[in-house]
């Protein structure tokens, strides 16, 4: 027989609930939009120079008609593209929460990964299309004027990367963008070699080869980033967090009775959400326990997991309730 469900205590277990969850959720929030921030500033910079660099580069792919320069200038036309929307992005996650947008616009860093992603894909796809036409003819490629420019191209990689490197790990956008500067970085260290083998033996395929380099360093990582950023926007359970041993703690605790409607994803880079109904016995509903039962479950996924998850929603009850919800759960 089912037992009736305390629509008093449910309404008091949930008041307990939503307080404590407010209580921590404010820090998290200040230290989103602080690094977001400071993503904004180091990408601002970052975006300046490749933007420069790349109209240098475009200009010296123009003037030595050299693939592998060719190449790795459009790779640095997605870099700042992709340092554009990472920018953009960057500054649409300071904006704060809505009525509409309750979590603010913190998932605007994984739609910008993905497009970021999908421009270096596109990118590896020509170089490797164009670098196999030119292996059965390649055209001359005038070695000083490659080098001079791969070598500006460089110094531009290395100076962005500076500028990035501190944040790299900041979260899935500043990532991304990252990776395709070191990327071009790799690129342009290919059309360095490319010039000074052309120099020396006057062997111009190697300025073919250099392209094609630079397509197979470049579209792995994209695909890497881009399952990273889909596997965020299908909600799948972050990394690091295994839903079953989530599970067997949760029960660990006395008042526990059971554990269903469990469902675990993240809204964005270190910002995992957590909601779950968790079944006690009536008498924790009335006894002034919930409080206390709360908290506990709030340390549990907060501190065993790789992952902590600060943003949680438990909702107390006295029955399972999961045979009148009809849409599948864990």
């Amino acid at each position: 027989m089912i037992r009736p469900h305390s629509t008093e205590h449910s309404a008091d277990s949930t008041e307990h609930g939503a307080e404590h969850s407010g209580a921590r959720a404010e820090h998290p929030h200040a230290g989103h939009a602080h690094g977001a921030g400071a993503s904004r500033t180091r990408l601002a910079i970052a975006f300046a120079i490749t933007a420069g660099i790349m109209i240098a580069q475009l200009v010296g792919s123009v003037l030595t008609g050299s693939l592998a320069l060719l190449v790795d200038t459009a790779h640095m036309l997605t870099d700042a593209a992709g340092l554009l929307l990472a920018l953009i992005a960057a500054t649409l996650m300071l904006r704060p929460t809505t009525a509409k947008h309750t979590w603010g616009l913190k998932r605007a860093e994984v739609l910008a990964a993905s497009a970021q992603s999908l421009l270096l894909m596109a990118v590896g796809a020509y170089a490797l299309a164009e670098g196999i036409g030119r292996l059965f003819s390649p055209p001359e490629v005038p070695a000083q004027g490659l080098l001079v420019f791969g070598i500006i191209g460089l110094a531009g990689n290395i100076a962005s990367l500076a500028v990035l490197a501190g944040g790299r790990n900041a979260n899935l956008n500043l990532k991304a963008a990252f990776l395709e500067v070191l990327n071009d970085a790799l690129g342009s260290v290919a059309v360095i070699v490319s010039a000074l083998v052309i120099s020396a033996t006057g062997w111009t395929t190697i300025d073919t080869l250099a392209a094609l380099l630079i397509a197979a360093l470049i579209v792995p990582r994209a695909v890497v980033i881009l399952v990273s950023s889909v596997r965020i926007l299908m909600e799948a359970v972050p990394r690091g967090i295994d839903l079953d041993e989530l599970r067997t703690h949760l029960l660990e605790n006395a008042h526990v009775d059971g554990v269903h409607d469990l469902h675990v994803s993240a809204i964005g880079t270190g910002l995992p959400v957590l909601t779950a109904h968790v079944e006690v016995a009536p008498e924790c509903l009335t006894a002034g326990h919930t409080a206390a039962i709360l908290d506990d479950l709030r340390t549990c996924v907060r501190e065993h997991f790789a992952e902590r998850i600060e943003h949680t929603t438990f909702q107390l009850e006295a029955q399972d309730c999961s045979a009148e919800d009809p849409l599948p759960h864990a």
